[in-house]
Parts: C-alpha cells; sequence; structure tokens
C-alpha cells in the first residue's frame, strides 16, 4: 500500500483511482438493480453489462450525499454536520422518493422530529443492514492510505441512520476502499476489512464464515452457492449477509473489474449494494479504464430516483474534488 505521501505525488493516478472507486459503485448498482430483475433475468439469464435502461438506485444517490457532506465540511465530518447534510439536500428538498432502505426512511423521519445523530440511528428500524456501507466509498477517496481515518469518517456518517453491525460495516468498506485507492493488494484490503469488525460481534463471524468458504472453495463457481445459503438472513437482507460476501466475491475474483461485476451482478438478494461495492473495490484498484468509458458517461450524472439533488451532481467531479481536498488535507 501506498503512502499518503506517494499518494499525492502522482495526482492523475490518485483521480483514476477516485474516478473508478466511485463510479465503479455506480456501475454496480446499475447493473446489480438489473441483473435481480425478473424481467430482464427471464430476457437474458445473466446480465454481462450496463444495459440502455441502467440507471442508479438509492446507494448511489446516498453515496453522492456522502460526498457532498465530506466536501461542505472540508473533511472534518461530524455526526452534526452529516446531519446538517441531510436536512439540507434531503429534508429541505422534500425528502426521499421510493427505493431508499427501512433504515434510511427512519433517519429522515427522526431528523424532522428534532432528533440527533447517534440517537437517529440507533432508535430505528432495520439499522443493521446495508445502506451506510453503500455509501461509504467516499470517505475511502477522501482519506486514501489512512484506513484509521476513513473509518472514522465513516462512522460520523453511518450513525445518523444506523447503529452496531450497520455501522461497522459501513467503517469496513470505507477503511477497504482507502487502501484500495492507496494501491493496496487484494489480500490486504480483505484484511483491512476484517480488522475494523469488532470480536464477537454477528459480522465478525458471518465474515469469518465468508473467509472459510473462500479458502476451502478458491473457486468462486464453487462458492456461489454456500456463500448464499450460509450467510442468508431471513426475510430481509442485513449486513452481516451482504458485506461478507462482497468481500469474498472480491477475494475470489482477484479483484478483476470484469469477473467481479459479473458475479455479483447476478448475485440476486441485494445485488445492487453488492455489486457496487464490489466494482467500487476493483475500480479503486484498477482506476478509471476498470469499465467502459460510455458506461461512465451514462452514469456520472444520478437519475435522482430516491433523491432529487442527486441529479445536480456529477460523479467524476465529485471524485476529483475529493481528490483535491485529501491533497489539500495532507498526511
Amino acid at each position: 500500500m501506498k503512502t499518503k505521501a506517494e499518494i499525492v505525488a502522482d495526482r492523475m493516478d490518485f483521480e483514476s483511482r477516485a474516478i473508478g472507486a466511485f463510479i465503479g459503485l455506480a456501475v454496480g448498482d446499475a447493473v446489480g438493480d438489473l441483473g435481480r430483475n425478473q424481467d430482464h433475468r427471464n430476457r437474458y439469464g445473466l446480465i454481462t453489462r450496463l444495459l440502455d435502461d441502467g440507471k442508479s438506485t438509492d446507494d448511489t444517490e446516498f453515496g453522492v450525499l456522502t460526498a457532498r457532506a465530506l466536501l461542505d465540511a472540508k473533511g472534518a465530518l461530524t455526526p452534526k454536520k452529516t446531519a446538517e447534510a441531510w436536512r439540507r439536500y434531503i429534508l429541505d428538498r422534500g425528502g426521499a422518493k421510493k427505493r431508499a432502505g427501512r433504515p434510511l426512511y427512519g433517519a429522515i423521519e427522526n431528523l424532522s422530529r428534532g432528533m440527533e445523530p447517534p440517537l437517529s440511528g440507533k432508535f430505528n428500524v432495520m439499522n443493521i443492514d446495508d445502506g451506510a456501507a453503500m455509501r461509504a466509498t467516499p470517505h475511502g477517496i477522501l482519506w486514501a492510505g489512512d484506513p484509521q481515518r476513513a473509518a472514522e469518517s465513516a462512522m460520523a456518517d453511518a450513525c445518523i441512520s444506523h447503529d452496531a453491525d450497520g455501522v461497522w460495516a459501513a467503517q469496513a468498506v470505507a477503511a477497504a476502499v482507502s487502501v484500495a485507492v492507496a494501491a493496496g493488494t487484494v489480500e490486504e484490503i480483505v484484511e483491512t476489512a476484517r480488522a475494523l469488525l469488532p470480536p464477537k460481534s454477528w459480522i465478525e463471524h458471518a465474515m469469518d464464515t465468508a473467509m472459510e468458504i473462500c479458502e476451502r472453495l478458491p473457486d468462486i463457481e464453487d462458492a456461489y452457492e454456500e456463500l448464499h445459503t450460509r450467510l442468508w438472513t431471513p426475510e430481509h437482507a442485513a449486513s452481516p449477509e451482504a458485506i461478507p460476501q462482497v468481500f469474498a466475491i472480491f477475494k475470489l475474483c482477484g479483484g478483476d473489474p470484469k469477473r467481479g461485476l459479473l458475479w455479483s451482478a447476478n448475485f440476486g438478494r441485494d445485488a445492487d449494494t453488492i455489486a457496487g461495492l464490489v466494482c467500487s473495490l476493483s475500480g479503486a484498484m484498477h482506476g478509471s479504464s476498470s469499465f467502459p468509458a460510455e458506461w461512465i458517461q451514462s452514469l456520472r450524472k444520478p437519475s435522482g430516483t430516491c433523491l432529487e439533488f442527486a441529479m445536480e451532481e456529477d460523479i467524476v467531479s465529485l471524485a476529483k474534488e475529493l481528490v483535491a481536498l485529501s491533497c489539500e488535507l495532507g498526511a
């Protein structure tokens, strides 16, 4: 893994990896959302690329919100500043549309009642799902090469809507992206994420299970079914299911963007988040060239499916702004 000084010294590479990480989230989100759609499954069986009707969901758009909150706070994000951003970009714009996860709506309602984080996340429904992890990529970009700072930043963001495993999942993803942008290896990226999971927590146990499957079945074709059956949570996906699956797919595909997209986008269940995070990690590893230029052009402007303000943002520009702020903040 590169040091912060080495990362900043090669600004072009830093920007490429940042764009790869952020647009990778959008790519996986859009393709994974199509991949779990029954009409597409009936027509294509497997999905292998971004189709014309692919667009962002809440995963990408809340990632855009996180980036905007970080930039507004000049990197010094706190739970209070996170709440200010949510009120400014969600509540003051009429709230969130359909497609967001349950704890996100719960947090918005709590904020509208005057509740502040972390209580807005603690006193909240389904607050251990992956809705905070899905938006954690910008923390890793800003704090590239410093996974601990990335995790701390993710905590200040995640606690507005999540608690316990939901927060730890976000910290693990943010730290992993930080290492990936810093040219870490697949093993370094995965182990960094594992180190952030508290001992004896549900998500740590699930991650250990996922990694045991990977060690015993190093070919994803063999591990694929067991990653579903042994991590499956009844009725609704939770972080201890989806996030270990993210890191298992990423590991078994060796960080390869094309293979990672194929296996994650067709994973079913919470495939938009799973593919979004797998592609974010692989995009951070390999840079903006990980994905076709036409995909980047198609997805760089979010659709506003969930958050209206996101349509006014540009993911490539946000990635570059995060890089500029990161360089300004230094080590």
